[in-house]
């Protein structure tokens, strides 16, 4: 799947799977990349991931043919364009609360006449050899993710999705347990029925919702799916390392 086809893929809501990268090493991206995923993010946002090290995760991505969406640390043109400039396939944002920050996130991200992306050579236009058909192509095929995590940006759903550029939301339901004032309680009525709202806002505006299981299994997935969302980040690499970790501590404890 490339770019152009996740795009579709998501606009036309198709169930799709994703996993997030949270360590630097590029080996555990290309065995991420070989099981099947639609689409690899990179945490960058709660991880030590260096932008030359981002890239390396996209090359290693992308040359199994799995596109890959970075989540900056923040909304700043200092970490969008250099993740851009380095071929990244769209962007994961985080926090995402009101239209202004669409329309910023749109202006960094997209090139004229929709946005305001300045026209540079780097890895993303194959160090020019692609320049003109990446430039004329990127508005078209590049994806955007939002993340719903408050319940300023519930509130807000409506106007957040009346925005053509954005390709889906993934909602986030431990930040916004947070902002309800039930923090970590993500099965909380509240954040459920806050979930819900923005399912159902997504469904309206033909836009791609999807969440993350922490620990998945085929029963959670179903569930995620029954419950409207369209696509599902199964867990990360450093969520399957701390899971093996808990568990070979268990046995270990166990030893007498």
């Amino acid at each position: 799947m490339d770019r152009k086809s996740l795009k579709n893929a998501l606009r036309n809501r198709e169930k799709l799977f994703g996993a997030w990268v949270s360590y630097a090493e590029p080996s555990i991206t290309e065995t991420f990349a070989k099981a099947g995923f639609d689409f690899l993010a990179i945490d960058m946002e709660h991880s030590t991931i260096t932008l030359p090290q981002a890239q390396r995760i996209m090359a290693a991505s992308q040359s199994y043919g799995v596109p890959c969406l970075p989540r900056p640390v923040s909304h700043s043109n200092d970490y969008f364009k250099p993740i851009l400039e380095s071929g990244a396939d769209g962007l994961l944002v985080q926090m995402v609360n009101n239209p202004e920050e669409v329309e910023n996130i749109i202006n960094y991200l997209k090139y004229p006449p929709i946005g305001k992306r300045s026209y540079g050579v780097n890895r993303a236009q194959e160090y020019g050899f692609q320049f003109n058909e990446y430039i004329s192509k990127w508005n078209n095929e590049s994806c955007l993710i939002i993340q719903v995590e408050s319940i300023e940006a519930v509130k807000n759903i409506e106007d957040l999705l009346s925005y053509d550029e954005i390709d889906g939301v993934m909602i986030g339901p431990l930040d916004i347990s947070g902002s309800l004032g039930v923090p970590g309680e993500t099965n909380h009525p509240k954040v459920i029925e806050a979930s819900k709202k923005v399912i159902s806002a997504c469904k309206k505006h033909g836009k791609s919702c999807g969440t993350q299981i922490a620990d998945p299994n085929r029963k959670s997935v179903e569930v995620l799916f029954d419950l409207g969302y369209t696509y599902a980040i199964l867990g990360s690499d450093l969520f399957v390392l701390w899971k093996w970790a808990e568990e070979m501590k268990n046995i270990i404890s166990n030893k007498n």
